[in-house]
């Protein structure tokens, strides 16, 4: 029995144990949640004392919110609870807010990325070429340079993929080729024929004495991989990681998820996008139709960001620095140019919202239209004037969502938004076939965004997520015409639609509406 199987295997005996394990993880989260509250409850029916100074810090509490920088809405939804619930929400987000465990994990972070520096080469004069043909790229690029340490690179090549299908054929084929080094990151891992070919190539490649590190995000033990699944690995000479294992006793680290999908092979070829490994994401499986996403290839010197990116998750929890010189580019791999590319990373733990801040570039600086395809729409008020502001001045804005979703409450929530976008003349349309996983910005023939990020507040604040801004490269005439052809395949929603929805699913969205940015 090859690898695969075998983990294919132990995965589908395990299912019972998995949705088990998540029951436990709930109830130990409710239990603790419930004894909080009646702790609240018992003090306060104590002691009017008690009461008043409750409610005293409960004030403070909303003092510092509302002079907090940051955005405004997610200081809004916080400040509901603790007009419901006066202490109990004012301590549940100091707790979430303020809890040490996030400040240890930033400073990590931090100190890692000072550390990348001094391998990533000044590059001056790309970014000076770039600004003298658009003012505002050259911008853009000065400022994910400084702040997310990513620069611009134009010896880079990429391949645009229309969906995980054709993405899967190439991933299968350049993991065969590697001899050097493998680095996976994916957010979710299920067990199927994506997972089980991979894991045969990767436990050859160990074998052959190439290094093969995987890392996944922790939520994937609730309900797609059992605990174990690192020494799995670990037993077939891959080196594997879970990133923020959920247990069952509360702490805020587990809101900053590691929503990134990243593949990188001898520092040679790197793969992103919203493709993770389940085999809905290349329509093995059927799940809410037909599963449209993208993804991207990337050849030459860009690659070496993602291979940063990577480095630097893995090592939050090692304690000596790692040298990066054997995993830096490999000079001889250079290529010709094609346009410019910058690979950029989100942290949510910071002040700089980076994912934000490259959707409000391209919507603010379109000349003609911008195309996107997400699968979430909930924007925060800045996105949301952005995309309305664009119309206004003579910008097409054009927005696919699904039209079967994957979480019908996410789908309620975004309709809230459609008739004000609608009113402004944003065109919504929704894919008729299935689902949309895809998170792509097309803006003018000229720029492009594809990568992990959705719009949503998850994506925009609480995610660790990746993507890659394109300027003058060849594949955006490739990603507007899979926006063309896709948008063929789309309903088009019109004014009114909204109030044709059942009253209890609008109450819902509205409801949703009013603690979106914390969920």
């Amino acid at each position: 029995m090859n690898m695969g199987e075998k983990v294919n295997q132990v995965l589908g005996k395990l299912k019972t144990v998995i949705y088990g394990r998540f029951a436990m993880i709930m109830l130990g989260f409710l239990a603790q949640l419930i004894l909080l509250m009646l702790g609240y409850i018992l003090l306060r029916n104590y002691s009017f004392l008690f009461y008043v100074i409750f409610l005293a810090f409960s004030a403070i509490v909303v003092i510092y919110i509302y002079n907090a920088p940051g955005n405004p809405d997610l200081k809004l939804s916080w400040m509901l609870p603790i007009a419901i619930f006066p202490v109990f929400g004012a301590i549940f987000y100091m707790t979430i807010v303020m809890q040490p465990g996030t400040t240890v994990l930033y400073e990590r972070l931090t100190e890692l990325a000072e550390y990348t520096k001094k391998y990533v080469p000044p590059r001056g004069d790309t970014k000076n070429r770039l600004r003298n043909e658009s003012p505002h790229m050259g911008q853009l690029a000065h400022y994910l340079e400084k702040y997310d340490n990513s620069p611009v690179f134009d010896s880079t090549q990429m391949k645009y993929y229309a969906l995980g299908d054709s993405q899967f054929v190439d991933m299968l084929e350049e993991l065969k080729k590697a001899e050097k080094y493998i680095f996976m990151e994916f957010f979710i891992v299920s067990g199927g024929q994506m997972l089980g070919t991979i894991l045969d190539i990767l436990k050859e490649k160990a074998k052959q004495g190439v290094e093969v590190r995987f890392m996944c995000d922790g939520t994937n033990v609730l309900w797609n991989l059992p605990n174990f699944f690192p020494e799995m690995l670990e037993a077939e000479g891959i080196r594997c990681k879970m990133f923020a294992p959920i247990r069952p006793v509360f702490s805020p680290h587990y809101n900053n998820r590691d929503h990134r999908k990243i593949l990188v092979i001898d520092g040679k070829v790197a793969f992103t996008g919203g493709i993770n490994l389940a085999d809905e994401y290349i329509n093995e499986k059927e799940r809410f139709g037909h599963w449209k996403d993208v993804g991207a290839m990337v050849r030459g010197e860009a690659v070496e960001r993602f291979t940063y990116m990577f480095l630097e998750l893995w090592n939050v929890d090692e304690e000596e620095q790692e040298a990066y010189e054997k995993y830096r580019f490999p000079g001889e791999a250079s290529l010709s140019s094609d346009g410019y590319a910058i690979p950029y990373s989100v942290c949510p733990l910071g002040a700089e919202r980076v994912g934000q801040t490259v959707y409000l570039e391209i919507l603010n600086t379109a000349h003609t239209y911008v195309h996107i395809m997400t699968p979430y729409l909930v924007p925060d008020y800045q996105l949301l004037t952005a995309m309305t502001y664009a119309v206004k001045r003579g910008v097409e804005v054009v927005i696919i969502m699904p039209h079967i979703p994957d979480k019908k409450y996410a789908f309620l929530l975004a309709k809230t938004y459609y008739d004000q976008l609608l009113e402004a003349g944003v065109r919504i349309c929704e894919y008729e076939p299935g689902f949309v996983h895809a998170k792509v910005f097309v803006s003018d023939d000229v720029k492009a965004v594809v990568g992990t990020v959705n719009l949503d507040y998850r994506s925009l604040f609480h995610h660790f997520e990746c993507g890659v801004v394109l300027y003058r490269n060849s594949q955006i005439a490739v990603m507007e015409q899979d926006f063309q052809s896709t948008l063929k395949k789309c309903i088009e929603v019109m004014e009114g639609d909204y109030t044709k929805l059942k009253l209890w699913e609008r109450m819902l969205g509205r409801i949703m509406r009013l603690v979106a940015p914390l969920i």
